[in-house]
Formats: C-alpha cells, sequence, structure tokens
C-alpha cells in the first residue's frame, strides 16, 4: 500500500481534529505565549496542549515515583546497596526534574528540526553505542555493560538510540517515499543501519532493546507504505534471527526453559526466580492489593522490584485494581498517539504523523513487554515501564519523545485554526 493512498484513507477520517483545551501554565520553560492569531507564525500556545493527554503523563510520572520509593525503601537493609531509605527516591526525583527539563526544550523545539536534526541525532546515538563498549569507558552490571558514568548520573545509549531510532525512521521512510515498494531502495539501507546497531546492541549485550527498536523502524516502515508481502517476509526473517540469536545462548535458552516451568524444582531458585517470586506477588495482591507500602516480595526476595519489576509491587500493594489502571493508561496513552499521527498525516504532514504512530508504538510496545513479563507471559527480559521505572536514561527517553508528541498536536490544532507553524 502506497503512502499516497494511505493518505487520501486517513485524511478525511482524521481532518476533524480534537478541540483545543486551555490549561495551566505548565510549559511556561517552553516558552508559550499568547495564541497566534489567524496565518501567524510562532510557538504553540496554552490553548494548543492536550491537557488531557499532558495529565496522563504527568499523573503517571507522579505514580511511578510513589511505587519507586514503595519497591526500593527495604533496599537500605541490603548490602549490595548500602543505601538510606531515601537513595532511590532523590535520584528518581532529580532524574524526574532533569527529564521535565530536556522534555520542555524538546517541546519547544519545531518538529520541522527534528526532521532535519534526524541524521544527526541517529549518528550520535549510534557513536554511543560504540563508546559504550571502550573498556574504562562503560559501566558493567550483573554481566552487561550499558552504562556510560556522567559523575553522578549513568546514560544508557539504548535508550538515546529508541528516540533516535523514531525519528531517523520517519525521514528515511520520508526521504524514500517512492521506493517503499522496492527492497534495494525501500528497505535495504534501512535494514543496514538496523544490523548494525543491532550487532553494537547484543556486543552490551542488551536483546530486550534491539527488539523494540526493531519493532518500532518495522512500524512506521509498514505504516509508511513499505509492500505488504515484503514487509511479511521480512518480519518472518527477523523472528528467524531473533530465534536463532536465543538459540546460539545457552543462558537465554535457560531463561525460555525457566518461563515456560518457572516453579520446577531446577528453575524455582534458578533462571525461574524473579518469575516466581512476581506471580507471588500478584497473587498476594488479589483484588484490591494488600495495602501500599505493605508489599512482601519487596523486601529482598524479588529482585529488581524498583525497575523492570515495578509492576509486580503494584500488583501485591494495589492488587488487580491498581494494575488494571495502569494498562487502561498506557493503552490510552497509545490510542491518542495514533490519532495524533493520523490526524498529522490528514494534514499532509507525513513526517510527524509517522514520529508520533512511532512512539505510540515505541510506548505500547515496551509498556506490554514489561507487564508479559512480570506476569508470566513473556520470557524474562531486563526493559522498564515508561515514565514509572527507576532509571534516569529511560525517564528522560520517554519524557522528550512524548514532549515531541504533544508538540506534533500542538501543531495539528494551530494549523486546523488556520495558523502556520514555525
Amino acid at each position: 500500500m502506497k503512502l499516497s493512498a494511505l493518505l487520501r484513507g486517513v485524511r478525511k477520517s482524521a481532518a476533524t481534529g480534537a478541540r483545543a483545551v486551555p490549561g495551566g501554565a505548565v510549559f511556561a520553560l517552553a516558552g508559550l505565549g499568547a495564541a497566534p492569531g489567524p496565518r501567524q507564525r510562532g510557538n504553540p500556545s496554552l490553548r494548543s496542549v492536550d491537557m488531557p493527554l499532558l495529565l496522563l503523563i504527568v499523573a503517571l510520572l507522579l505514580f511511578g515515583l510513589v511505587m519507586v520509593f514503595s519497591a526500593s525503601i527495604a533496599l537500605a537493609d541490603s548490602p549490595r546497596y548500602k543505601v538510606t531509605p531515601t537513595f532511590f527516591l532523590v535520584r528518581h526525583a532529580v532524574s524526574m526534574t532533569i527529564a521535565l527539563a530536556a522534555a520542555a526544550l524538546a517541546f519547544a523545539l519545531p518538529v520541522a528540526s527534528w526532521q532535519r536534526l534526524a541524521p544527526w541525532l541517529f549518528a550520535g546515538a549510534g557513536i554511543l553505542l560504540i563508546v559504550v563498549l571502550i573498556p574504562g569507558v562503560g559501566k558493567g552490571a550483573l554481566g552487561a555493560r550499558r552504562w556510560i558514568s556522567l559523575g553522578g548520573l549513568n546514560l544508557q545509549p539504548s535508550e538515546v538510540m529508541k528516540l533516535a531510532c523514531v525519528v531517523y525512521a520517519a525521514d528515511f521512510t520520508v526521504r524514500k517515499q517512492d521506493f517503499m515498494h522496492d527492497f534495494g531502495k525501500g528497505f535495504a539501507p534501512m535494514a543496514g543501519v538496523m544490523a548494525i546497531v543491532g550487532v553494537l546492541l547484543l556486543l552490551q549485550p542488551d536483546l530486550g532493546a534491539f527488539g523494540v527498536i526493531v519493532s518500532i523502524s518495522m512500524a512506521i516502515l509498514f505504516l509508511g507504505g513499505v509492500n505488504g508481502r515484503l514487509f511479511t517476509s521480512i518480519a518472518a526473517a527477523l523472528v528467524a534471527a531473533f530465534m536463532a540469536v536465543i538459540w546460539a545462548s545457552p543462558w537465554r535458552r535457560e531463561r525460555i526453559f525457566a518461563y515456560l516451568d518457572p516453579w520446577s524444582q531446577e528453575n524455582v531458585l534458578g533462571r525461574g526466580y524473579q518469575l516466581s517470586h512476581s506471580l507471588i506477588a500478584f497473587g498476594r495482591g488479589e483484588w484490591f492489593g494488600v495495602g501500599l507500602g505493605a508489599s512482601v516480595e519487596k523486601l529482598h526476595y524479588l529482585p529488581e522490584a524498583h525497575t523492570d519489576f515495578i509492576m509486580s509491587v503494584i500488583g501485591e500493594e494495589l492488587g488487580l485494581a491498581g494494575v488494571l489502571v495502569v494498562i487502561v493508561s498506557f493503552y490510552w496513552l497509545v490510542k491518542r498517539a495514533v490519532e495524533i499521527g493520523r490526524q498529522a498525516i490528514a494534514l499532509e504532514r507525513t513526517f510527524s504523523g509517522l514520529v508520533a504512530q512511532g512512539i505510540g508504538t515505541w510506548m505500547g510496545l515496551q509498556a506490554f513487554i514489561n507487564i508479559g513479563v512480570a506476569t508470566g507471559l513473556l520470557p524474562t527480559k531486563g526493559l522498564t515501564l515508561p515514565l514509572m521505572s527507576y532509571g534516569g536514561s529511560a525517564l528522560m527517553s520517554s519524557l522528550v519523545a512524548l514532549a515531541i508528541l504533544l508538540r506534533i498536536d500542538c501543531e495539528n490544532r494551530i494549523l486546523m485554526r488556520g495558523g502556520k507553524t514555525p
């Protein structure tokens, strides 16, 4: 399906747009001012901000802050960390403050500027993936080298690459719009750079981040009009490649077997230890949980409770009700991102539309994997829950991406009111 046909198909349904919602000075740092008049150029106004989406993002951030504190407070007793009870809360709050400042700056940048910067951002993220592999520069933990130490903070290049991949894949699709049906011109170049990124990520190793990045790229290419048969054959080849990588790694094979039977005598204290205790946490939570702060599994039974398995603590303390609130929140966020993307495409802003839908794919897929791992639906993989898990790099990349999504929506609204975007 060609992109031109896609544009015609969605233009009529998305052209109606969403109503502008007035709000407070949430993005004052981004330079929001009075609403622009007809045909006036300038920054988006407060009237242009999608306030329900913004409030949802803020709610997830604050909820995540509370749950990070609850899940990490017992780590002060662990000889591994030797920290105060509020150590992770303070670090997460500092990371959130820095990430919000970066998001405000990202929101102030026009989408056209992001398109111009896309190749440079992608190249910069690729350089960081190389730098993290240099001995003495990259910081390792639990057998993986994924972080670059920046004083008191750690930068995870794979999180930067997720953001870079969204804007680069969208820019590539726009530039190659007339060749998306051709393997040599429309897909092979993107496949080549993704293969290089994949090698760099597998050297860390970080198969989970590679899977998310490849999925984002494939989704954007599909939405951009890549040939259906070509897409299906490539997707099948990628699945086969991932299975080969897993089968070639004994420790990855053990994870799969542990996932299939986490309660066996061999797995319950080995590869299936995290999963079995995560399932115990959900079982203890039942419908409405044991109460905020009353989790037992976070008391050194469930490893990484404040990062990869924060959903298990939510399930234990707030029960099925709390878990469903999180799932519905991410569903609405992804749905809104797709709607913003369709709206942008209807306004003939193809790059903006693909970026919006790419961000929605990223948030939805990573939340699905994280929740799926915690509930035993998927094999154990170290991916954080967007906006909620402890981790500065993941939080910053997610907030910057969502700031770009809000900017795209603002520019859509200005155009539908008859104004001009920068």
